[in-house]
């Protein structure tokens, strides 16, 4: 892949999301690609992901971090920050912590665009229904000078494509869950329409690449048996809903939808 332009300097993104790995499953292509055109990309993870999938002996939480860690490398991010709130409870913290956390990255990083989960959380989880509504409240309490906020949601029957087309090169031990879920068909499934959808072409490999990184959820699973081209077609499309709070007007990544990805 050549280098695309660097089109994008000056401009900042701010990506909001519960746990090491969802970064790169809801917005790998899209982080990458602004990250590559000159943004400046951040990460705010609200959780370690320590109840996550290959719990059990030693601290699940410590070795996640240091998956999110690579796959921030992959993605190309400026920063990010990893916060410790407890796996699972973020709908129950006390009134006003997730707020306030979503708040100083806000204030700290002052992002044109965040983006985080849509209402349906890509499957209902609760702690990603929570970061959806905290990050809604930061915003509207900030009017006028609020960034543009989009939702990330997933394309129904994205990850039982993925699911798919690994399907002929699993064997009886492999795993078949997609990052802990068992259903493939959850993801997507009560996502309401979007208002940008980006085919993020050749950036789904860095996807796929960031995706990998996060080996206590992948391992062995359908994301370790995908190709680079059959991640730009099962992986490219990404959809992003514009908020009805928020900045208003064009944000620099509605100009990605109609770019050329000559790269």
């Amino acid at each position: 892949m050549t280098s695309p332009p660097r089109d994008l300097d000056g401009r900042s993104l701010l990506a909001v999301f519960a746990h090491p790995d969802d970064e790169s499953l809801a917005a790998g292509g899209l982080l990458s690609w602004c990250a590559a055109r000159g943004a400046r990309v951040s990460l705010l993870c609200l959780s370690r992901g320590e109840a996550g999938h290959g719990g059990g002996e030693g601290d699940l939480g410590a070795v996640r971090a240091l998956e999110l860690r690579e796959a921030a490398k992959v993605l190309g991010l400026a920063e990010y920050v990893l916060l410790s709130h407890p796996d699972g409870m973020l709908p129950w913290l006390e009134d006003g912590e997730l707020e306030r956390d979503i708040a100083t990255a806000i204030r700290d990083g002052s992002p044109d665009v965040v983006v985080t989960f849509g209402e349906d959380g890509l499957y209902w989880h609760p702690d990603h229904v929570a970061v959806h509504q905290a990050t809604r409240d930061v915003v509207f309490v900030l009017g006028p000078v609020a960034p543009a906020l989009y939702y990330v949601t997933m394309p129904p029957g994205q990850m039982q494509a993925v699911l798919a087309a690994a399907a002929p090169r699993l064997t009886a031990s492999s795993r078949r869950d997609i990052l802990g879920i068992e259903d493939a068909a959850a993801f997507g499934a009560a996502a309401a329409p979007p208002t940008l959808v980006l085919h993020t072409g050749p950036f789904a490999a860095r996807k796929l690449s960031a995706l990998q990184c996060h080996r206590t959820q992948v391992a062995g699973g359908p994301f370790d048996h995908l190709s680079a081209a059959e991640a730009e077609t099962l992986l490219g499309v990404e959809h992003y809903r514009r908020a009805d709070i928020g900045a208003r007007g064009p944000s620099f990544i509605d100009r990605l939808a109609a770019a050329s990805l000559e790269t």
